[in-house]
C-alpha cells in the first residue's frame, strides 16, 4: 500500500509539472486551477477509472467530464500519462490547429464527451449520461464529473443535484475541487466545506468531505462512493489553488496566468522535476446494453383531409410511431407533456421517457448527455422557456451534440395566456445556433414526416409546433425534406409570392381565396424548413411573380421567417425582389387567437391588404 500511495503522489506531481509545462509553452492557460485537482485525478486514473483509450466509444467506458473546463491542462496531462497523446503534441496547447484547445472539445479529441468552459454545465450533462446508463442501456459504467467551486453558484448545477437525486443516480459521482479562489478572489463559500455538504445532503446526495490533497483520503472517498446503491455521491475536496508550489499555493492573482520560463523552472524544481510516468488504466468489462424493444417498421399516424389537428398533438403521435421503430429514441419534457403531447410517448414507452420538471437547463443538458450515449433524444417544453437554456443549446453546438428540441405554444396564436407564454424570438435564436436545423410544420401529416427526419438529423435541431388545431392540407404520403419548401397555391398568373409557415400559412391560404375572388392571384409558399432555407425554390417563386414577395410570420420581425427569406436573396444584388415583412410589431396581450393575429397585423385580412398595396 505504501508503494501505491507513493506512486499516486508521483503521478500527481507529474500532472502538476505538466500543467505548468504546457501552459508556459502556450503563454496562457490555467495551471493553478489544474494543480489543485491533481491528487483527485491521480487516484482516479490509477485505481478507479475504467476506460479503453484505444476505443473511446466503448459502451462500457466510464465517462470523465471536466465541468471546470479551464482546468484542461490537467486533463491533457492525464492524456499524456495514459499514452493517448505524445509529449510533443502535449506542448502544442492553445496553438492554432492543435487538438488541445483552451477548453476541451470533442470536435478535436475523441476522449472528450462534451465541450465545457461555460461553467455549470458538466454535471447536468453527466445526469443525462448517468440516466442512460442506469435506465436505458443498464450498464455499470460510472460518470465522474470534476467541478470547480466557483461554478457551484450556477443554478444549473442545483437543477442537476435535484434531478440526480430524484432518479437515484448512484452511478454519478461529482467531485468539487474546493480550492477557495475564483477568478477575482475568494468564492462565496470559500473553504466552508460543511456548507457544501449540508446543501448536497439536503438535495438527497451522499456527501463526503475530505482533504483533496491527501491521496489516502481521496482513495477512501472514491471507495465509499462506489458502495452507494440509491444516491449520487459528491466529494467535497478541500484543496489549494497552485498546490505543490510555495509561491503559487493559495495565492490570489494567479487565475488564468501562465508562469514565465524562470517561474516555471523554479516551480518544476520544487515539484521534484519532470517525470514521464505512463500508467495503465483498467479497461471496462465487455457487457452488452440491455435489450430494447423489437423494432417495428415505421408507421406514421394519418390525418384525414378536411379535418383539423394541432401540430403539437401530431408531434406526440409521431413520437409514439418513431419509438416503435427505433429503440434508441428517448423523450424528455419539462413538466408540460400534456400540452406538448410528449405524454403520448410516455404512455407508450414509460421506460424511455424522462421528466425533467420545470428545469429547462437540465432538460437540454440531459438531452445532450443522452446524445453522448448515441441516443436520439427529443426534448420538449413551451418554446418560450427554451430561452432559459440558451447557453446549454449554444454549448451543445460547440460539443457537436445531437439533440432534438421541440417548442410548442409559439407566437400570439396561443391566445389568452398572454405574452409571457408566447415565443416570439425562438426562430431567431435557434437560427443563430451554429449548424442548427429549424423546422416549422403547418399540418399534422407534415409534422409526422418532419419528426421522422429529425430523428436522423445531426446537430442541434429545433421544431416549432402550434397550439391551435389547423386544417390538414397534405396527403399522408406527401414527401418533405430538410431544406425544402412547398408551393401550396399557384397559377400561371400569380402576381405576388406570399411565404408563411405554421399558423400564418393557413392565413395566407385564406388570403389566397379572398384575392382570387377579386381576380388577383398569388403564389403561396409553405416554408416549413426555416434553416436550411430553400433558396432555389424562393428565388424561382419570386422570379415567377414579378419579384414581389410578402413574408408573414407569428414572430418578431427580427431574425425569423422574414430574415430567412431575405438571406435566400442576399446574393442577388440589384436583382433581389421587393420583400415586405408582416410580423408581430406590438407587445401582445391576452385575447382570442384570431383577435391577436388581427391585432398583430398577420391575419388573412392584413395579407390581402399588403398584397394590394404592393401591387
Amino acid at each position: 500500500m505504501t508503494d501505491q500511495i507513493q506512486d499516486w503522489k508521483e503521478l500527481a506531481a507529474q500532472l502538476r509539472v505538466d500543467s505548468i509545462r504546457c501552459t508556459t509553452a502556450a503563454g496562457s492557460g490555467h495551471p493553478t486551477s489544474s494543480m489543485s485537482a491533481a491528487d483527485l485525478l491521480s487516484v482516479l486514473l490509477a485505481k478507479y477509472l475504467k476506460y479503453d483509450w484505444d476505443n473511446p466509444k466503448h459502451p462500457n467506458n466510464d465517462h470523465l467530464i471536466f465541468s471546470k473546463g479551464h482546468a484542461c491542462p490537467l486533463l491533457y496531462s492525464a492524456y499524456k500519462a495514459v499514452g493517448a497523446i505524445t509529449d510533443q503534441e502535449f506542448l502544442t496547447l492553445r496553438q492554432l490547429g492543435s487538438r488541445l484547445e483552451g477548453h476541451p472539445n470533442p470536435h478535436t479529441l475523441p476522449w472528450v464527451d462534451v465541450a465545457t468552459g461555460s461553467l455549470g454545465q458538466g454535471l447536468p450533462i453527466g445526469v443525462g449520461v448517468a440516466l442512460d446508463g442506469k435506465y436505458v442501456d443498464k450498464l455499470p459504467f460510472r460518470v465522474w464529473v470534476l467541478l470547480g467551486d466557483s461554478e457551484m453558484a450556477e443554478g444549473s448545477v442545483w437543477e442537476a443535484f435535484d434531478k440526480a437525486s430524484y432518479y437515484k443516480l448512484n452511478n454519478l459521482i461529482a467531485i468539487i475541487d474546493v480550492n477557495r479562489l475564483g477568478q477575482r478572489g475568494e468564492t462565496d463559500l470559500g473553504w466552508n466545506t460543511d456548507a457544501y455538504a449540508a446543501r448536497a445532503t439536503a438535495f438527497g446526495w451522499h456527501a463526503i468531505v475530505l482533504d483533496g490533497q491527501s491521496v489516502e483520503e481521496v482513495d477512501a472517498a472514491y471507495a465509499e462512493a462506489l458502495t452507494q446503491t440509491d444516491k449520487p455521491t459528491v466529494l467535497i475536496a478541500k484543496t489549494k489553488k497552485g498546490a505543490g508550489v510555495s509561491f503559487l499555493a493559495d495565492h490570489d492573482g494567479w487565475h488564468g496566468k501562465a508562469l514565465n520560463a524562470d517561474q516555471a523552472k523554479d516551480a518544476i524544481a520544487e515539484l521534484g522535476g519532470e517525470r514521464h510516468i505512463l500508467i495503465n488504466v483498467a479497461k471496462p468489462e465487455e457487457l452488452k446494453p440491455a435489450a430494447g424493444i423489437t423494432e417495428q417498421p415505421l408507421k406514421l399516424p394519418v390525418y384525414e383531409a378536411g379535418t383539423k389537428e394541432a401540430t403539437r398533438k401530431a408531434y406526440g403521435d409521431a413520437l409514439v410511431a418513431i419509438g416503435a421503430s427505433r429503440a434508441d429514441v428517448v423523450v424528455l419534457d419539462g413538466e408540460v407533456s400534456n400540452s406538448t403531447h410528449a405524454d403520448e410517448f410516455k404512455k407508450a414507452y414509460p421506460d424511455r421517457f424522462f421528466e425533467m420538471f420545470i428545469a429547462e437547463q437540465q432538460l437540454v443538458s440531459a438531452a445532450a448527455g443522452f446524445g453522448v450515449r448515441k441516443k436520439k433524444a427529443f426534448a420538449s417544453t413551451f418554446a418560450a422557456f427554451f430561452t432559459r437554456a440558451y447557453d446549454q443549446v449554444r454549448m451543445g453546438a460547440i460539443s457537436n451534440s445531437t439533440i432534438k428540441l421541440v417548442g410548442s405554444h409559439a407566437g400570439v396564436s396561443i391566445g389568452e395566456d398572454g405574452p409571457s407564454q408566447m415565443a416570439l424570438e425562438d426562430l431567431a435564436s435557434f437560427r443563430a445556433v451554429f449548424g442548427s436545423t429549424v423546422l416549422y410544420p403547418s399540418d399534422a401529416n407534415q409534422t409526422g414526416h418532419l419528426v421522422d427526419l429529425l430523428a436522423d438529423q445531426p446537430g442541434i435541431s429545433y421544431m416549432r409546433t402550434t397550439r391551435e388545431k389547423t386544417p390538414i392540407i397534405y396527403a399522408p404520403d406527401e414527401k418533405f425534406h430538410i431544406g425544402g419548401s412547398k408551393v401550396v397555391k399557384q397559377s400561371d398568373s400569380d402576381q405576388v409570392t406570399v411565404v408563411g409557415a405554421g399558423i400564418t400559412l393557413h392565413e395566407a391560404i385564406k388570403a389566397h381565396a379572398t384575392l382570387a375572388a377579386e381576380g388577383i392571384n398569388i403564389r403561396v409558399i409553405d416554408l416549413y424548413s426555416v434553416k436550411p432555407v430553400d433558396k432555389e425554390g424562393l428565388i424561382a417563386a419570386a422570379s415567377a411573380t414579378g419579384n414581389k414577395v410578402i413574408v408573414v410570420e407569428d414572430h418578431w420581425p427580427e431574425g425569423g421567417l422574414g430574415d430567412a427569406v431575405l438571406d435566400a436573396f442576399a446574393d442577388l444584388g440589384d436583382k433581389s425582389p421587393v420583400v415586405v415583412k408582416l410580423a408581430v410589431r406590438i407587445m401582445p396581450g391576452s385575447g382570442k387567437p384570431f383577435e391577436l393575429l388581427n391585432a398583430a397585423g398577420i391575419d388573412a385580412d392584413h395579407i390581402v391588404k399588403a398584397v394590394k398595396e404592393l401591387l
